[in-house]
């Protein structure tokens, strides 16, 4: 079970993270550093939230 949940835990950071640029992309603005730093950054908060929640024993 637990190398499950790792595996939908890791599949899930890894489209998140992927997403990024895509998201953070805004032209002319000089802030997709940043931005794209910003989002993954939440991006592994709510991971381990949902990690915590539901798949730690």
């Amino acid at each position: 079970m637990k190398g499950i949940s790792k595996g939908i835990l890791g599949s899930g950071m890894a489209l998140a993270l992927s997403a990024t640029p895509a998201l953070a992309n805004a032209p002319g603005g000089g802030y997709e550093g940043i931005t794209a730093m910003y989002v993954g950054f939440i991006a592994v908060i709510l991971g381990y939230g949902v990690y915590d929640i539901f798949f730690k024993s």
